[in-house]
């Protein structure tokens, strides 16, 4: 794939970049796309299994959906695009990676300074005292499992109709209204209040690099759009770059 000068300079240079991330790249590793789930689960919907009301009428039925979930994740891997950005958090001095995954993949690949905006699949939050932990058991021993205090742990996921984390929400906004170069990868941009990100980004004076398999909301308003597979198109880039 051949890249516009501009473009490799304007990335080969930069100081400050933030990379968006959402389910396109996990699809890359074989993650199936939350929308796009079947199998055991075809009868029910996601929407209805990933809400707090859900989890309080039958707390044992979502978490036999999530520890399904967590047993598809556990065996995906990360790929060239996760091995990437996290060469990129190695590269760039001011870096930040606010990703919609909840998969822990990028963790996988090495990457530190993130902001996960939708949790991870891998973390679990006692109900009554708030605290939250690693949960790496695969399957769950108990379900559903419990804290030692003896109440319920919930996944630590933002549901249909929860807020996403204060903090992470100022931590990524902060980090796009300071940034040069701001890239989507594998997301929709639709979904918001993350779809506002590339615009926040573009009124700030950063340049938008769109990286995404067909054309999205984004893409009008994107500086650079590059059209493929994220797994394909950042490790050539990349070598662009460094080279």
């Amino acid at each position: 794939m051949e890249f516009r000068e501009d473009l490799i300079d304007l990335l080969r240079v930069a100081g400050s970049v933030v990379v968006v991330t959402g389910s396109g790249v996990s699809a890359e590793s074989g993650v199936p796309t939350f929308r796009g789930e079947d199998g055991l689960w075809r009868r029910y919907r996601a929407e209805d299994l990933a809400t707090p009301q859900a989890f309080s009428s039958d707390p044992a039925l979502v978490w036999e959906w999530y520890d399904w979930r967590r047993g598809i994740v556990a065996k995906a891997k990360p790929n060239p695009a996760h091995e990437v950005i996290a060469d990129m958090e190695r590269y760039y001095p001011d870096f930040l990676l606010v990703t919609q995954n909840v998969d822990g993949l990028h963790r996988k690949a090495g990457n530190e300074r993130m902001v996960e905006i939708h949790g991870n699949i891998w973390r679990v939050r006692c109900v009554a005292e708030l605290d939250e932990r690693f949960l790496y058991d695969n399957p769950l021993e108990v379900i559903p499992p419990k804290c030692e205090c003896g109440s319920l742990l919930r996944p630590a996921v933002v549901w249909f109709g929860e807020s996403l984390p204060f903090e992470g929400l100022t931590t990524a906004s902060e980090g796009i209204q300071n940034c040069e170069v701001f890239l989507t990868v594998g997301t929709s941009g639709v979904v918001y209040p993350v779809a506002s990100f590339p615009m926040l980004a573009k009124s700030s004076g950063a340049s938008v690099v769109d990286i995404n398999k067909d054309a999205t909301p984004i893409t009008s308003i994107a500086d650079h759009t590059l059209m493929g597979k994220a797994g394909e198109i950042l490790p050539e880039l990349w070598r662009a770059i460094k080279g």
